[in-house]
């Protein structure tokens, strides 16, 4: 059972390899990305072959197969229902136990995009509607994902910045997230408005949404935010255990 689970594990690392490689690679460049032997990987790349998920494309290139995609694809539409089903109830919670607006994104390129809020009931509230854009690098949504995506997409986010201090900046905050859970900004994207949000994870633990919390900074005082954290980490973590039973029933 052991060697069955290594060799699975093993073989989803070199189709994760090559996804984030976004081209064909050989079977060394394979081999050295996932830290195994040249013959192992040769072995499991002629299985994967052989059941239509990796293809051979000119000499000695391989590349993700017509099927793979095509069973990506069909995951990811069913978590994306999923994700929206799962969510807002959790949503309407938060907001109902902070008496603030919950926001709900995902990854579009070097931005994210609102996909589901829940607003506050408060006079003075945070609003945004279903459609927004944001940019990646800027507030606690955005950030919240940038943490924890490859390097490939924080590369693209970089070269947008000019400035070396503010990305040598956007690198320290980047691992306090990762080291923290979540990501906490106050005025980065609309003024006097705080986020606090926390990323979302599938089955593989590939981010795939962030959760956040965001009102007025003037009522972000201590007592307060430690209960916002707690709220939008705890909500984030069940939604993530959530889409990891949907991903192994569809493998089922």
């Amino acid at each position: 059972m052991a060697n069955g689970t290594q060799t699975l594990g093993r073989a989803l690392d070199i189709l994760f390899a090559l996804a984030e490689a976004e081209s064909t690679l050989s079977v060394s460049e394979i081999a050295e990305r996932v830290s195994i032997p040249e013959s192992t990987t040769y072995r499991l790349l002629q299985t994967l072959e052989q059941n239509g998920v990796v293809e051979r494309r000119g000499k000695g290139q391989i590349g993700l197969g017509l099927r793979i995609l095509d069973l990506a694809r069909s995951l990811y539409q069913q978590i994306d229902r999923e994700l929206y089903v799962i969510a807002r109830p959790i949503m309407e919670s938060i907001t109902e136990k902070t008496d603030e607006t919950t926001i709900l994104t995902v990854r579009t390129g070097t931005n994210v995009i609102c996909i589901q809020q829940v607003e506050s009931r408060r006079l003075i509230r945070f609003a945004i509607e279903n459609g927004r854009i944001l940019p990646l690098h800027l507030g606690a949504s955005g950030k919240a994902i940038l943490a924890y995506e490859t390097e490939r997409v924080l590369d693209q986010v970089l070269k947008r910045m000019e400035d070396p201090r503010e990305k040598e900046k956007l690198h320290k905050e980047l691992e306090r997230i990762r080291q923290r859970g979540y990501s906490l900004t106050v005025g980065e994207v609309d003024p006097d408005v705080f986020g606090i949000a926390a990323p979302i994870f599938d089955g593989y633990q590939r981010i795939v949404a962030s959760l956040t919390i965001a009102g007025p900074s003037e009522r972000l005082y201590p007592e307060r935010s430690e209960m916002m954290v707690r709220s939008v980490v705890e909500a984030t973590r069940e939604i993530s255990q959530k889409l990891a039973r949907i991903s192994a029933v569809t493998i089922e």
